[in-house]
């Protein structure tokens, strides 16, 4: 299959990471999201209900996200991953991205973040 739905960066503030200060101030998170999802009868129809409706999925990953903290954003990537698949069964597979620019190294960089794909197999 080659059909996506995809919502790209998504800013959200949650309070993931190792250092005692994320888990108190929290800081600005992105997140990508590429559902792979059949849309043939979609592209048909013109409905709603044949797609996965973006402002839902937008509710479902930021839920997900910001609910519970996580020292890891693996771990916060994982929960987005496992909710977008419990919640739309029209989802074959799910790619997240979490970037994390604000990450506390002592360096200059662009981006730092993480991938994760699930899917249902």
């Amino acid at each position: 299959m080659t059909d996506s739905v995809f919502v790209t960066g998504l800013s959200v503030h949650a309070y993931h990471g190792v250092m005692e200060h994320e888990g108190t101030v929290g800081q600005t998170f992105r997140l990508d999201l590429v559902l792979d999802v059949e849309l043939s009868v979609a592209s048909r129809s013109d409905k709603l209900a044949d797609t996965v409706g973006y402002d839902q999925v937008v509710d479902v990953a930021s839920a997900a996200f910001c609910t519970r903290r996580h020292r890891l954003i693996e771990a916060a990537a994982g929960e987005v991953a496992e909710a977008v698949l419990g919640r739309f069964p029209q989802v074959s597979r799910v790619q997240v991205t979490v970037h994390k620019p604000h990450a506390p190294i002592a360096a200059t960089f662009a981006d730092v973040g993480v991938i994760i794909v699930r899917d249902r197999g």
